[in-house]
């Protein structure tokens, strides 16, 4: 019996994922893709650099110049802007009714992968950026439970203090961290819905909710090391590892580091106000116009939004799967945990990862905090933040 030729040529990846476990993940996937397509050579076209950075002026370069990938990484969200979509993308709206990836990805990540009507990525993860770790030794000698609200933060703060110890540590040295945990402050103090509103316009960043927001980061920063801008948010880290520090706001690949680390004396929270919110993020892959092997690309975001992918892919990455059935055995205490928040959690958007608004806004959101770090000025900083979103066109 004569079977039909399975395809051929190859299939030209592009993504950022270059380190430890992001990189065996990519290989992980990449090993399901040869098993099915034996006969397509995969070419792995990374570009290092930390959040896509580098990766991002190669691939605009590349996309102008009518030469893209055959398909590349993306965060999920409005990052895709960045790319004119209509002009360099190609909807993959037929891959999610074939697959019935629908069904399997949360209402809420569902809205936030879709832009002018259509799906324009598949994601393969998600990433958590609201949680609160904390040195469960040094707690536990305090007599601490993990703060829910502002006002419990500032107690469990003072009695750190008073036994003399960094209550909250943070590293700004990179220009983002400090916008990172800006975004879990206004999600806390704000709730869901209203966090949300900031970015479609439907709340105005001249909310007194925002005031509040930047009168409790101020709170929090009085608790903060001082010498956070000489520190990145893993050289803060080893405070609270050496439980000379005792809290710290972090995305949870920060579960990942303190695992390479060998460190296991770490619990962690929501931070103050977000139970019941996940700050999410995710990677997705993109499908350009014009791509070289097209139906390669194709058969790649199947994989991509597979159940046999993302088990394959995330317990290597440090992040839990865009789909609610993958196998909790598969993870660990941490990614157990996200698991479940993230099947029942009100889901935002992150600003700071791309997510809930485009990059230019980004930028601007980044520059008014980092400047309120420095002055506390909150009058300066909100009107900092409202002028940024009539420059991005969202507020009038």
């Amino acid at each position: 019996m004569l079977y039909a030729a399975g395809p051929k040529g190859q299939l030209v990846v592009g993504s950022w994922w270059t380190a430890g476990g992001e990189a065996e993940g990519l290989a992980e996937m990449f090993k399901i893709y040869k098993e099915k397509y034996p006969d397509v050579e995969i070419v792995n076209a990374t570009v290092a650099g930390g959040a896509g950075t580098n990766f991002k002026a190669v691939l605009k370069t590349r996309l102008i110049g009518g030469d893209p990938p055959d398909t590349f990484q993306l965060h999920a969200g409005l990052e895709v802007e960045t790319y004119s979509p209509e002009q360099y993308l190609e909807p993959v709206d037929d891959i999610y009714a074939s697959e019935g990836l629908e069904a399997v990805f949360p209402a809420d990540l569902l809205s936030l992968l879709k832009y002018n009507d259509h799906y324009w990525g598949v994601p393969v993860n998600i990433h958590r950026s609201n949680v609160l770790w904390y040195n469960k030794a040094v707690f536990e000698a305090n007599g601490l439970t993990p703060p829910t609200t502002f006002e419990e933060f500032r107690n469990v703060a003072e009695t750190l203090k008073a036994a003399g110890i960094q209550p909250f540590v943070m590293g700004t040295k990179d220009g983002w961290e400090a916008g990172h945990i800006f975004e879990d402050v206004l999600a806390g103090t704000l709730g869901a819905e209203k966090y949300k509103g900031l970015w479609t316009g439907a709340t105005p960043w001249t909310d007194p909710g925002v005031t509040q927001a930047l009168e409790n980061f101020k709170m929090m920063l009085s608790y903060a090391n001082p010498d956070h801008s000489a520190h990145t948010w893993d050289s803060a880290g080893e405070f609270l590892i050496a439980g000379t520090g005792g809290m710290m706001i972090m995305g949870d690949w920060t579960d990942g580091w303190f695992t390479s680390k060998g460190f296991d004396g770490y619990g962690w929270a929501p931070p103050p106000g977000t139970d019941g919110i996940f700050v999410a993020l995710s990677d997705s892959f993109a499908l350009p116009k014009n791509a070289p092997n097209e139906e390669n690309a194709r058969n790649w975001l199947k994989v991509c939004g597979s159940l046999e992918g993302q088990e394959a892919f995330n317990p290597k990455k440090g992040s839990i799967c865009a789909r609610t059935d993958c196998d909790p055995a598969l993870f660990n205490e941490y990614l157990q945990s996200a698991m479940v928040d993230w099947s029942q959690d009100a889901i935002v958007p992150s600003v700071i990862h791309g997510a809930a608004a485009k990059e230019s806004w980004v930028t601007d959101y980044k520059d008014v905090i980092t400047l309120f770090v420095a002055s506390g000025d909150v009058a300066a900083a909100q009107a900092g933040l409202q002028q940024a979103c009539v420059d991005a066109g969202v507020c009038q």
